[in-house]
């Protein structure tokens, strides 16, 4: 996950619609599927993935009320949380 990516597509929502992201997201897992893939194919498409779901995870917590900073900062220390189990 890259933040200045999730902070770009944040921004994206921001200026449209939710909806533009999760039909991307929707798009991807479905091209996850496609026969002849090669694993570097796989791992840009999970890499995508992580982004946008991030990225509406972040914009929700937003909504909700916090800051981006603070929204941007507490998502990025649940993945390395995660990751450091």
């Amino acid at each position: 996950m890259r933040l200045p990516v999730i902070k770009h597509i944040v921004a994206f929502i921001e200026e449209n619609d939710e909806d533009y992201v999760n039909e991307t997201i929707d798009t991807l897992e479905h091209l996850i599927d496609a026969p002849g893939l090669k694993d570097e194919e796989l791992d840009v498409i999970g890499e995508l993935l992580s982004n946008f779901s991030g990225a509406i995870e972040v914009h929700k917590e937003i909504k909700a009320g916090k800051s981006q900073k603070d929204a941007l900062n507490e998502f990025m220390k649940r993945v390395t949380g995660s990751i450091d189990k």
